[in-house]
Order: C-alpha cells, then sequence, then structure tokens
C-alpha cells in the first residue's frame, strides 16, 4: 500500500475519534459544574488534544531532522539559521537590562513572584529581538523593492 493511502486512512481515523469525542462532550455537558461525567469527558478530550499534539510535534521533528541530514545543502541553510537567531538573541540580551518597569500595579506582581528581575530581562531581551528582526524585515523589503527598480 502507498504511503499516502495509509495517511489518508490514518487522517480520517483520527478524524473519526476526534468527532466521536467531541459529539460525546457536548450530550454530555450540564450546567452542574460538579458533575463527574462531564469533568471525565472533559478530561477525556484534553488528553486526546495532548496525545496529537505531542504526536504531531514528535513526526513533525523526525521529518525535519531526516530533510536536514538528507540534503547537504538543507542542513548548512538550517544551521546558518539557528546562527542567526542565535546572534540576534545573543544582542538582544546584552542590549536588555534586568530593571523592572514601573506601571500601575506592578508591586502586586512582585509581591506574588510572578515579576523578577529575571523574567524582567528574558522579557526585555524578547523586545529587542522582536524590534530587531521588524527592523531587518523592513530593511529586506526596502532593499528589495531598491534592487527590483535598479535592475
Amino acid at each position: 500500500m502507498k504511503l499516502e493511502k495509509v495517511t489518508t486512512i490514518l487522517l480520517w481515523v483520527l478524524l473519526g475519534v476526534s468527532a466521536i469525542l467531541i459529539v460525546s462532550l457536548m450530550t454530555n455537558l450540564s450546567d452542574n459544574e460538579a458533575d463527574a461525567t462531564m469533568g471525565a469527558w472533559i478530561n477525556t478530550n484534553l488528553s486526546f488534544s495532548y496525545i496529537l499534539l505531542g504526536l504531531s510535534t514528535v513526526i513533525a521533528l523526525v521529518f525535519a531532522i531526516m530533510h536536514t541530514f538528507g540534503d547537504k545543502s538543507a542542513a548548512k541553510k538550517g544551521l546558518i539559521a539557528l546562527g542567526f537567531a542565535g546572534v540576534v538573541l545573543a544582542i538582544s540580551y546584552v542590549l536588555s537590562t534586568d530593571a523592572i518597569p514601573q506601571f500601575y500595579g506592578v508591586e502586586k506582581f512582585v509581591a506574588d513572584g510572578s515579576l523578577t528581575s529575571s523574567i524582567a530581562k528574558w522579557i526585555d531581551t524578547t523586545l529587542y529581538a522582536t524590534y530587531i528582526l521588524l527592523f531587518l524585515a523592513i530593511l529586506g523589503i526596502a532593499l528589495s523593492s531598491v534592487t527590483r527598480f535598479i535592475k
């Protein structure tokens, strides 16, 4: 049997199981929050969703790794992209500060421990990375237009 046929059959089976679980959940919904049957169906649907997410993540990673090691130019491009992401992250980390921002209500976040200097540094790092990538995207669009105009 061809791989496409097996994949199609597997996808239809997953669709059928998902449909059965959703219909079962919908038929067991009630206004009573303490209903054990409804809670069991919610847990079953969530567990199935987690399993599907985990399997799809593993499959995507395995196929990406297989493709990378199967093609030397793809491996080289992947390493260049990974290196570029590392450079952007390093520059962003160096530019960021660990000072906790001052805004209305910040005391609540500091008091419960959800905002520390380490978290503030990583938030600042991701903001700088976003700004750098946005600048590079705008620069790429502008240079693309200019080079197309020159040609």
